[in-house]
């Protein structure tokens, strides 16, 4: 028989996506009082894996994943979830409303990546307040690997790079607080 235990803390991070590379850049400062100093960031790459979001967003969409020095218990994704909802509602057009950035916050362990959601799908597992988790990315053999569910942009190079760089900073963030 198992143990209860708290888990160790993770390691938080948001993908952002917009179509203004200022907003994208000055977005850091709304989500540090939620989430902490920014402690690496991905380069900004062009977006086009779907036209999803370009009604609302506009064309020419960016991506950019940030990641933040705090180390958060896993059991905050909720509440990070709809803090960056409400940060994307500070930021809509008037008067149609309309979104000019989408935030996704998620955090790694290290051996997986997990992803928070408003929507349902069978691999979410629900959390609290409309959220749902998802892990969709495990590290196995020295890299990280997708589930059949995995959004594309994950599996990015660029992506991959940015995760393993965060977690090799999460995994030393846990040997200085001894808990590697």
């Amino acid at each position: 028989m198992g143990t209860p235990r708290e888990p160790r803390p993770a390691k938080y991070f948001v993908a952002l996506l917009s179509s203004e590379i200022e907003l994208i850049r000055a977005i850091e400062t709304d989500l540090e009082p939620l989430l902490g100093g920014v402690d690496n960031r991905s380069d900004t790459v062009g977006w086009a894996i779907s036209r999803f979001y370009e009604s609302e967003m506009g064309s020419g969409l960016l991506r950019r994943f940030l990641s933040f020095g705090r180390l958060l218990s896993p059991q905050e994704l909720a509440d990070i979830k709809l803090g960056t909802q409400g940060i994307e509602e500070r930021y809509r057009r008037a008067p149609t409303g309309g979104r000019r950035i989408n935030l996704d916050p998620g955090y790694l362990e290290a051996g997986k990546v997990v992803l928070a959601s408003t929507k349902n799908a069978s691999q979410r597992i629900y959390l609290r307040g409309g959220i749902f988790a998802e892990s969709t990315l495990f590290y196995h053999d020295g890299m990280f690997h997708a589930c059949s569910y995995t959004y594309a942009d994950y599996l990015w190079p660029a992506t991959l790079r940015f995760l393993a760089a965060t977690r090799a900073r999460y995994l030393e963030q846990l040997r200085q607080v001894g808990l590697k």
